[in-house]
């Protein structure tokens, strides 16, 4: 019998770990049990199956079977999942952050039998190397202190005990005012690099919600520069090998400050996340560039990462046959091969050498306008581009047929959520009916796998739900339901958005803090029940349960959804002005509140002019409904958003509402951009 407990695990991460001589055990009762029972210390892991370091450190350490009898004899070994267990991942993140100043993963964290932690860090080579201790020296002098020094273990647990404690302390409500927003956009700005656009030096994140933020406030105040900052980090993205220029779909993150060089995993949240910037982009512009964007990384989304029941996988891995990036990476003379006498043009088109940009090899992107292409080709740009597509998809082709890199296949909620709304905004902008399937068909996975008895599960794969929802997978599914909504008005999907933030209310507020625990009251009792507050890769649960609050209460009058919307603003405002880059979300939300969200309702759809243009206008503070036919509107109207609005068969009808006041119905879309100006 086996004594790695991983292999009946579903996460793809567990088990990718499942034949390693380290005897694992997944977290459960079963395993903490075993390390009070036995007084060992417990060696937690934690990583994600698309986690280029936690294959170096597995491949280095855990597959060593010196060090894996080590650790079988001394400690109680548990892998984690960070995206099947964000709580248990929030808790140690924060105390290798307390610990070091920063975290990551692999995170190494070694704990008491009760899940005290006594020593973290990230990523350990097996021997002193990188400025680094080695594992195995850490695992001997760890043992050691465990069994020599136990005052000194005691101490160090609780020393980290109490400051994690003290993460979750109230916060002093701020009152919302435009300078909030004022604060944060010059303080985001400021950390804006204004040569090749992102935060930061190298690496760098797309961190998609500052850029929407830094959109809100070009609309705010009129103030140019934050709108041209944002366009150019989203076109030098666009055109760096982050983005996939021939697949479609962005890369995790650019090892570099130009956006050229990747770390090749792809994250659906970013490819859920990253799109709305690009529809926004398009929105202020009217650029079908950005348009392209949005359109490629959807369809990649829905060609690569759904499943055959309409559900989304979570990653690729970076890797392919044991090296990074390969599935991605092109050689010049291998492009010749396949394009023949097309090559000179896409290797221009795509900055493709002899030599290449990357270890020898190319990674595509692109430096250079169309229109240079075409004058040096002798075509049209229309001809130029044209080629290049089909050039791509030979290339596209060519490369399906390679090693791909490894999928996990697990279905989170939360993700899948971000997902939906991609999908909704994308039609909204297209009106592509297959981007509006690809959302519906999600809510309805959802609602058949992941819903049960009015409760989200948080993951499912192989047929199996599993682990309670957390605060995040029902705010962005709230959330999702209004985006669905708002295109495709079915009242079911405001029914369930209503009945899970009920949910959420009772199960998970913290009237004392105010905010929202990111575990329900029945959850698994950890060291410290966490919070999620910051917006960084991922928006924080409280930032969307706040934003979707604010919009249901638009639509309902419920008086709780605004007053705990209001609170979370209140209580975290102060820190989002300091401190704008983790608090991205949150900003737009507070830039929503303070605008008064404009409610739009257009009753019948048959001025299809009217509706396009509503739908390619920037308008974030804007709620916006259509309703195609009077049987729809007589579903919806016991809601307070439509109450005092009449159904005119023979002509569409726009009504805006601010502030509790309504405007007469409009009838032209002269009348509705006079409207909209004022």
């Amino acid at each position: 019998m086996t004594k790695n407990h991983l292999v009946n695990e579903t996460s793809p991460y567990l088990l990718q770990h499942a034949k390693n001589p380290v005897h694992w055990y997944a977290w459960n009762e079963d395993s903490l049990k075993k390390a009070v029972s036995e007084n060992k210390p417990i060696f937690l892991s934690i990583g994600y199956s698309a986690c280029h370091w936690c294959h170096v450190m597995a491949h280095e350490s855990f597959e060593n079977e010196d060090i894996a009898q080590f650790m079988n004899e001394n400690f109680v070994n548990i892998k984690v999942d960070r995206e099947e267990r964000p709580d248990i991942d929030d808790i140690y993140q924060k105390v290798c952050q307390i610990a070091t100043g920063q975290g990551g993963w692999p995170l190494s964290v070694f704990l008491t039998p009760d899940q005290k932690p006594f020593y973290v860090g990230t990523y350990f080579p097996i021997l002193d190397s990188y400025g680094r201790p080695g594992f195995g020296s850490i695992l001997r002098q760890l043992s050691q202190s465990w069994n020599e020094k136990p005052q000194d273990i005691k101490k160090a647990s609780d020393n980290f005990l109490e400051a994690l404690q003290k993460t979750e302390t109230i916060k002093t409500p701020t009152k919302l005012e435009k300078s909030i927003l004022d604060e944060a956009a010059m303080n985001l700005l400021q950390m804006g690099d204004l040569s090749y656009g992102g935060f930061g030096s190298a690496p760098k994140f797309p961190n998609a919600a500052n850029i929407s933020f830094l959109f809100r406030y070009a609309k705010l105040s009129g103030i140019s520069k934050f709108n041209e900052f944002a366009l150019k980090t989203l076109n030098n993205m666009a055109k760096g090998g982050i983005f996939d220029q021939i697949g479609g779909g962005f890369h995790r993150y650019s090892t570099d400050n130009k956006w050229l060089v990747p770390h090749f995993e792809k994250m659906l949240y970013d490819n859920a996340l990253i799109p709305i910037n690009y529809v926004e982009a398009f929105q202020i512009t009217k650029d079908h560039f950005y348009l392209d964007v949005l359109k490629k990384t959807l369809d990649f989304v829905g060609r690569e990462m759904t499943s055959s029941e309409g559900g989304f996988f979570s990653a690729f891995d970076a890797d392919s046959e044991g090296n990074e990036g390969k599935y991605y990476v092109w050689s010049k003379s291998e492009i010749k091969n396949i394009l023949e006498n097309d090559a000179e043009i896409f290797c221009l088109y795509y900055d493709v050498t002899d030599g290449g940009n990357w270890e020898g090899q190319n990674i595509l992107c692109n430096n250079i306008n169309i229109s240079t292409v075409a004058f040096n080709f002798g075509l049209t740009e229309q001809q130029a581009l044209e080629k290049i597509s089909e050039c791509s998809k030979k290339l596209l082709s060519t490369r399906s047929k390679r090693i791909s890199p490894g999928l996990d296949d697990k279905i989170l909620t939360s993700w899948n959520a971000l997902m939906i709304t991609a999908f909704a905004k994308g039609y909204g902008i297209t009106n592509d009916t297959k981007y509006l399937n690809f959302a519906k068909n999600c809510i309805s996975f959802l609602e058949k796998n992941l819903l049960k008895n009015g409760q989200l599960f948080r993951t499912f794969k192989n047929g199996n739900a599993k682990i309670n929802g957390y605060l995040e997978d029902y705010s962005y599914f709230i959330n999702a339901l209004l985006d669905v909504f708002e295109i495709y008005p079915n009242s079911k999907y405001l029914n369930l958005a209503t009945q899970l933030s009920h949910h959420l209310i009772d199960h998970f507020w913290d009237e004392k803090n105010q905010s929202f625990f990111m575990t329900s009251d029945n959850h698994e009792s950890l060291i410290i029940r966490p919070k999620s507050n910051y917006d960084l890769s991922l928006p924080s649960g409280n930032s969307v349960a706040c934003f979707a609050l604010l919009r249901l209460f638009h639509f309902s009058q419920e008086q709780k959804f605004l007053e705990i919307s209001t609170k979370i603003m209140e209580t975290q405002a102060q820190m989002a002005a300091e401190n704008p880059f983790g608090f991205g979300f949150l900003l737009n939300t507070i830039y929503m509140y303070l605008q008064k969200p404009l409610e739009i309702t257009i009753l019948n759809t048959k001025d299809d002019k009217v509706l396009d243009y509503l739908q390619k206008s920037f308008l974030p503070e804007s709620i916006m409904v259509s309703i195609e036919s009077d049987k729809q509107f007589e579903e919806l109207s016991k809601f307070p958003f439509f109450s005092g609005k009449t159904f005119d068969s023979d002509s569409t009808n726009i009504f805006i509402c601010r502030d509790f006041t309504c405007s007469l119905p409009i009838k032209s879309l002269e009348e509705l951009r006079k409207n909209l100006e004022k």
